[in-house]
């Protein structure tokens, strides 16, 4: 099968990707600060640039896109017919990236919490999810 776009209007579109405030990330931010969670953003100086950091708690937080870091749900499942090869190794090499990243962040003293796009369209569950995972309170 062919890519239903010619390869400009490809570029266009994959070009258009945004790397930050992504909706998943922004449901994500508004769901920790109502649950009175404050947090910082644009910690470049930690690995992988988290989304949201929690400097009281040492708490990394990154919204993963399903495709691009290849989780097992239908989105991330997806693989796209052309070009098949490169996108494979994209997602391979943002995977081993993650890893590192991980065992980055833990050697430095920091906990690395990941929550998926696919888990950002329940608001209720969300909230929960990241309750269970950063907490809801200050830290004293």
């Amino acid at each position: 099968m062919t890519d239903v776009f010619d390869t400009e209007k490809r570029s266009a579109v994959m070009r258009a990707v945004k790397s930050r405030d992504t909706a998943p990330e922004l449901k994500v931010r508004r769901a920790a600060h109502a649950l009175g969670l404050r947090f910082r953003l644009g910690r470049t100086d930690l690995p992988g640039k988290p989304d949201l950091v929690f400097p009281s708690r040492r708490v990394a937080l990154f919204v993963h896109g399903c495709f691009w870091h290849g989780h097992d749900c239908p989105r991330g499942a997806r693989m796209p017919e052309t070009n098949r090869a490169y996108w494979q190794a994209k997602i391979t090499r943002n995977k081993a990236r993650d890893l590192v990243v991980r065992a980055s962040l833990r050697r430095l003293g920091w906990t690395h919490v990941g929550i998926w796009e696919c888990q950002t369209r329940n608001a209720a569950a969300l909230a929960q999810l990241i309750t269970r995972r950063v907490g809801n309170r200050r830290k004293a």
